[in-house]
């Protein structure tokens, strides 16, 4: 099992889905878990306790309205004060689904800010101390939207196709930083297709209404309508990706968009 004793993670958005997928993975490989999200203090407790449980020497939470980059500052400012961040997944993410003509302004606004503007923020207060340690990952959770793009859903593919380019210059920037034994400084995407997520609820219910209620038919029907493998991905196959991208002999991998689709953008 790789060994991140010794390294912290801030993990945005890590108290459901893929976020905590991904917390658990990085804390079962032993580092310390910046839990980050909205939510209650019985679920900030139990997520914490789940994350010690699996083998982080600590779980705690910090908070930070992603929408305002002041708190944004001050939720990086703790972290650093924790130890500082080894690892920053960027994982939180909201979405809304409507034509472009009839998208609220207000929806536009926040997906921006919380799905790309709020990567960034973290990013450059993140890398720079990364840089100084010789070791650092930055892993974006975008989608196959960052790559390809589907109708109703303009501020998200915006977004993730935004957070992909933005990856690509921080990773390009920081390429040089570290060395091999450390592991460098890399920075990555991670594109999900189909992934069984709480962001997916609004999409599934609607396609399991045109099936007259049968829930299997409706996710059938969407998931093969784009992703060829007709199977959704489970978040700990996100979280076992994410894993592999801290250890030291993915140096070299930086830059990168990986889709994890079933086949979707191979088409």
């Amino acid at each position: 099992m790789m060994d991140l004793a010794g390294k912290t993670a801030l993990v945005t958005g890590s108290v459901q889905g893929i976020g905590l997928a991904i917390a658990e993975g990085l804390a079962a490989a032993g580092a310390r878990i910046a839990v980050h999200g909205i939510a209650g203090d019985a679920q900030i407790h139990e997520v914490c306790e789940r994350l010690r449980a699996k083998g982080s020497p600590q779980a705690e939470y910090f908070p930070g309205d992603l929408r305002d980059p002041d708190q944004i500052a001050g939720l990086m400012d703790a972290v650093e004060a924790w130890g500082g961040a080894d690892i920053l997944v960027n994982n939180a993410g909201i979405q809304h689904t409507a034509p472009l003509k009839d998208m609220p302004r207000e929806k536009w606004e926040a997906i921006l800010q919380i799905n790309l503007s709020a990567a960034f923020y973290t990013m450059q207060a993140a890398l720079p101390k990364m840089a100084e340690r010789g070791y650092g990952r930055v892993i974006n959770i975008a989608s196959v939207h960052g790559l390809v793009a589907s109708k109703e859903k303009a501020p998200y593919v915006a977004a993730k196709f935004g957070l992909v380019g933005l990856s690509r210059v921080a990773a390009l920037e920081y390429a040089a930083q570290g060395q091999r034994a450390k592991g460098g400084v890399t920075v990555n995407c991670i594109c999900p297709g189909w992934t069984e997520t709480a962001i997916l609820g609004p999409q599934i219910d609607a396609r399991v209404a045109q099936f007259g209620g049968d829930r299997d038919a409706g996710i059938a029907d969407l998931v093969t309508e784009k992703q060829p493998s007709g199977r959704m991905s489970d978040p700990s196959e996100i979280g076992a990706l994410a894993l592999w991208l801290c250890a030291p002999i993915a140096h070299n991998v930086t830059g990168t968009a990986i889709p994890v689709d079933g086949g979707w953008t191979a088409q």
